[in-house]
């Protein structure tokens, strides 16, 4: 059973890997090297760094003209899908109507302290 299990993942991962190929190189041939998000240029020393979004957050989902497809870097990839993983636990939640303004000042006796010194 174990060898069988282990047969079933090894394939799901090489399937995994030929899907990402092909539409990672259809998308850096097709997009600049740029992140969509915080617009950071890549080259050829650093591409490995961008990746592909897809924007339905379907991984089958690689239409050929590209659409689906958005790129990112990997900080920015990471932060959107923290983002779809928090709305699809928590739902929407309006930051403005939640939560005012500061009113914690980690800094504010802080010439008191130094003057102590």
């Amino acid at each position: 059973m174990p060898d069988k299990l282990d047969k079933v993942v090894a394939e799901a991962i090489k399937n995994k890997e030929q899907r990402a190929q092909g539409y990672r190189e259809k998308a850096l041939k097709m997009y600049p090297w740029i992140c969509g998000r915080c617009e950071r240029e890549f080259t050829r020393t650093n591409v490995q760094e961008l990746t592909v979004h897809h924007r339905d957050h379907n991984h089958d989902n690689n239409p050929e003209d590209g659409s689906n497809w958005e790129l990112l870097c990997v900080y920015c990839h990471d932060n959107e899908h923290q983002r779809q993983l928090e709305y699809d636990t928590h739902g929407h939640v309006d930051v403005d109507s939640t939560t005012g303004e500061a009113t914690f000042n980690p800094f504010a006796d802080l010439r008191s302290m130094m003057n102590k010194k």
